[in-house]
This record gives C-alpha cells, sequence and structure tokens, in this order.
C-alpha cells in the first residue's frame, strides 16, 4: 500500500461502503468499551493480550499493569475480523498477523498453534508529535544534545536512532522529521515502513508500507525513482540495511532510520548482522561512511533519556571512528 501526503487520520466511516462500516462496527464490537476508552486515553501507549486471557495496559511513563480479561473465543473474533477488514487472512497454517486497526493504532496478533491461545498487542500512535524543543524541556535531550541533532539535520547528515523495546525510538524519530520539515521544508521525503507508525506533517512526502509480497528491500529499490530528497525507514531489520546505506552514501544524505540495540556501538554491530543477510561481503567501511550519528533513546526509571550522542567519522585498523 502506498499512501502520500499528509499523517494518517482516523478513518471516517461516513465516506466508506456499507461493507466496511460494518466490518469497522464488528471490529469496534469485539474491542469492547473498555478497550476503546483505553485507546482514546491520552496516557495509554499500549494495550497487551495474553495466552491466558489477562489484558495488560501500559502508561506513558509508568509500568504495565493487568486491567481486564478477554475470553479466547472473542479474541480470534476479533483478530479474524481485523484480518478481514484488510482483506487478509489468519489461520493456523498463517497465524501472524502484522496490520492496523481502522483507527490507525498497529496491531499485531498470534493465533495457535504458535502459542496456546490467541495474543494480541495493540501500539498506539503518538496523540501529539512532540518536537526536540519538547524533548528539550522535558528533559530527555540536554541543550548539547538538541544542537547537534539540529545541527545534523541542517548539514544533512544520517541519523541512526536505536534503543530497545518501548524505549520510544518512532516518537524521537517523529521529532527529528518535524527538525527536517522546520528546517528544510522544501525536502522530499520517502518514508518506509512495515506498520504506519511514523507521523510526518512535511507537504511533500510519500509514505510506503511493505506487505507480504512487496518486503522492505523492494520498497527501497522502488524509493529510488520516486524522486527523494531524504530516505527513513521506521525500522531496519532485515537485508534492506544494505541498500538503505548505499542509499544514504550516494546522492540521498541526511536520512533517518531505527534499529533495536541497546547503545550506540550495539547499533553498528546490529548493522553489520543485517547486512551479513545480504552479502557475506565485510561491508564494515560503508556503514562508517554512511551512518554520521548515532543516537541512543533508553527507558529508565525515571522516564525515557536519549543516553548517547555519537558521531561516526569512518572506519580504520578494524575499529569505527567514534567520539
Amino acid at each position: 500500500m502506498v499512501i502520500s501526503g499528509e499523517p494518517h487520520q482516523p478513518l471516517n466511516i461516513g465516506v466508506f461502503s456499507a461493507e466496511t462500516s460494518r466490518a469497522v462496527e464488528k471490529i469496534n464490537r469485539l474491542l469492547g468499551s473498555k478497550i476503546l476508552t483505553l485507546l482514546k486515553t491520552p496516557t495509554v501507549i499500549e494495550l497487551m493480550l495474553n495466552a491466558d486471557g489477562t489484558l495488560w495496559v501500559e502508561y506513558l511513563g509508568g509500568v504495565m499493569e493487568p486491567i481486564s480479561t478477554l475470553m479466547p473465543s472473542q479474541a480470534e473474533s476479533l483478530i479474524g475480523s481485523v484480518a478481514a477488514y484488510h482483506k487478509d487472512t489468519i489461520t493456523r497454517d498463517n497465524p501472524i498477523l502484522e496490520r492496523e486497526l481502522p483507527t490507525g493504532e498497529r496491531f499485531e496478533a498470534i493465533l495457535p498453534p504458535v502459542v496456546p491461545a490467541p495474543v494480541f498487542t495493540i501500539r498506539k500512535k503518538a496523540s501529539k508529535i512532540m518536537t526536540l524543543t519538547d524533548y528539550l524541556n522535558d528533559g530527555i535531550l540536554t541543550p548539547e544534545q538538541t544542537a547537534v541533532i539540529r545541527e545534523a539535520i541542517a548539514n544533512r547528515r544520517n541519523i541512526l536512532v536505536v534503543g530497545g523495546t518501548g524505549s520510544g525510538k518512532t516518537t524521537l524519530t517523529n521529532a527529528i522529521i518535524a527538525g527536517i520539515v522546520e528546517i528544510h521544508p522544501e525536502h522530499r521525503l520517502v518514508i518506509i515502513e512495515d506498520t504506519a507508525e511514523i507521523q510526518c506533517s512535511a507537504k511533500n512526502a510519500v509514505l510506503l508500507h511493505s506487505t507480504d509480497q512487496v518486503d522492505m528491500l523492494r520498497l527501497l529499490k522502488t524509493t529510488m525513482r520516486l524522486r527523494p530528497d531524504r530516505i527513513l525507514v521506521g525500522e531496519v531489520r532485515g537485508p534492506e540495511a544494505l541498500a538503505l546505506l548505499k542509499a544514504w552514501n550516494t546522492g540521498h544524505p541526511g536520512g533517518v532510520a531505527t534499529v533495536h540495540a541497546n547503545n550506540a556501538k550495539a547499533g553498528l554491530i546490529r548493522l553489520e548482522q543485517l547486512i551479513a543477510e545480504a552479502t557475506p561481503a565485510s561491508m564494515h567501511t560503508l556503514i562508517g561512511e554512511a551512518v554520521d550519528l548515532i543516537i541512543a533513546i533508553a527507558k529508565t526509571p525515571a522516564g525515557r533519556k536519549v543516553e548517547e550522542l555519537v558521531t561516526v567519522h569512518g572506519y580504520q585498523k578494524g575499529e569505527y571512528l567514534l567520539d
């Protein structure tokens, strides 16, 4: 699916067919009033159903806590309805579903036999696009870190955002994109994701979503023909890492991407591992040349914090040159 232009908005049922409207109504009925209320609560960031039927909620800046239960039959009906809404199927032979709810939340579901009973997670989009100034005011970024990131944006440096699950990589990426739009509003952005999480206010932007039939590597190759000024990837987690770094290094600087890693150095090692899925050849030099700035964000007991800001100056004598 290719979406261009303004950021995603919640579905307006009135402009869709009666069949689609019925599908949305069924999904809402199966979600139930408690889940629907939580999805509208600004401080809720994720809902998770475990195989034992316990529904957990995570609040912004808080811990996960159980809030309700859901029968396996209701959960399975919900998962099937979300699949049907997207003209997809989920079965015992194809038990994993990665889609979005009609209102845009990321929906990841798994059916038996991979799990004992249906499980799912619902990840909400940020209710507000935070800016770098917001990060500064909230103490997540220091004034020095903010200045370095702004300078990297202005000078079209390639930025790698790293962190663990739930560390806030996507929200920080949204803030960096907002900085790009503020500093270089004339730039055309092409954004690639597997699920719709990045929010972009750029007037000239194309959002590409991978599918089971069209993977991120294919989309990266297509991106070259879309006349991008900057290429951004929501999460790099496969052999597309090689194509992305080549694109950054050959005429499309100023990109942003995220990877799962616990610190800046681990982010570079993660790129090495992903590139190895595409080629056995050593690509250390390419990584050292293509990645300019690594931002490591973490979820701490005191809240999210940018723990490292590392500049990459290349690769020599078996080591990355970092400061």
